[in-house]
């Protein structure tokens, strides 16, 4: 499985239903990233551009992108996006394969 973070912003619809009502948003998400087969590792309310941010965990892009199409769909977000992340361990077997890569590959000339 693959990890993502998805990163958004709270429509100011959204803002004012939770401050008129609080309501524990990581629960929701996570019910509905658990339907689609993934798995919510943490959300996190942040300052700054995003209101909000997420680790999730999930079998293929398209269950991340089904989770995202479901959040985007539902109004709640005025915008958002997702960052496919690598484990170390994959970063490390990228940078042999680039070695492979290196072999074949005639940089620009200067």
């Amino acid at each position: 499985m693959s990890f993502y973070m998805f990163k958004g912003q709270y429509s100011t619809d959204s803002l004012r239903s939770l401050v008129e009502k609080p309501q524990d948003r990581e629960a929701a998400a996570g019910k509905m990233i658990s339907a689609l087969g993934g798995k919510l590792h943490h959300l996190f309310f942040c300052f700054g551009e995003d209101d909000v941010m997420a680790l999730i965990e999930a079998p293929s892009d398209e269950v991340m992108a089904a989770c995202a199409l479901v959040v985007g769909a539902s109004g709640t977000m005025a915008g958002g996006s997702t960052t496919k992340l690598m484990t170390s361990k994959e970063a490390m077997s990228a940078m042999k394969k680039a070695q492979e890569g290196q072999k074949s590959y005639q940089a620009v000339a200067s």
